[in-house]
């Protein structure tokens, strides 16, 4: 299974994807224009792997100008179908179809580990002006909590340590990022749980035992919340660099 098979999967499952992953906490938001060291509203923002749009309502919610960029066609498609007033064009962010210097942000919500850094880096430093900024962030399982951390390790003992892919953003020339780490949750059913785990790459390309592991992983959670509803607890990681002049 390859890292590219995986990054076309999302296609399948698009109105899935959108139904079930979670948003981002209102306070990402804030510490993004802090580290940008300007507000988002009325900034020029481009959205690179926007996939259904989730982070890009909630810049444009902010008042930022966003286009929106995605490779996929499934995904592409259920962008529109939310999104029908936001711009969008076809492309990822090794070879962004974009005029230098044109934006103030450049966005990567759970889409850089799908890049090549070694082309996307230089690619933001064209498109971005002098003092904008390039930010990354995504959401992970908070394994500080049990039942979370007990479900990691049951996934990474099914199907491998390698089954959640997110590539850290690295200072490079030109580039020097600033982390920020964000602990928030949301209550959801067992079967939105699922649905949104479902929703992973690895479960997407027909991984043997997937449909299996999903049915007894209902079993287990149903078995310790009765009620049919878990806290999901998340660590949104956010890393912002500025361009300098």
């Amino acid at each position: 299974m390859t890292t590219e098979s995986r990054a076309r999967s999302f296609s399948s499952a698009a109105a899935r994807y959108a139904a079930n992953r979670p948003s981002y906490p209102p306070e990402l938001f804030d510490a993004l224009a802090e580290l940008a060291g300007f507000p988002l509203a009325g900034a020029r923002v481009a959205d690179v792997g926007a996939g259904t749009g989730i982070a890009t309502s909630l810049l444009e919610a902010r008042g930022a100008r966003v286009v929106g960029v995605e490779p996929g066609e499934g995904m592409a498609a259920e962008f529109r179908r939310r999104n029908p007033g936001t711009p969008l064009v076809r492309a990822d962010g090794n070879r962004l179809p974009l005029s230098c210097g044109c934006l103030d942000l450049l966005t990567y919500a759970q889409s850089w580990h799908w890049t090549d850094p070694d082309r996307a880096v230089p690619e933001a430093l064209r498109v971005l002006r002098p003092g904008g900024a390039l930010a990354i962030w995504h959401n992970d399982p908070d394994t500080t909590v049990d039942w979370i951390a007990e479900q990691q390790s049951r996934i990474e003992a099914r199907f491998g340590p390698g089954w959640y892919i997110n590539e850290r953003a690295r200072s490079q020339d030109g580039l020097r990022f600033t982390a920020r780490h964000l602990s928030w949750s949301r209550r959801v059913s067992v079967d939105t749980h699922l649905a949104k785990l479902s929703t992973h790459s690895l479960f997407l390309v027909g991984e043997p035992g997937t449909e299996a592991f999903l049915g007894d992983e209902r079993a287990l959670l149903l078995g310790r919340f009765p009620d049919g509803w878990v806290e999901e607890h998340y660590v949104v990681e956010l890393n912002v660099a500025v361009r300098g002049g």
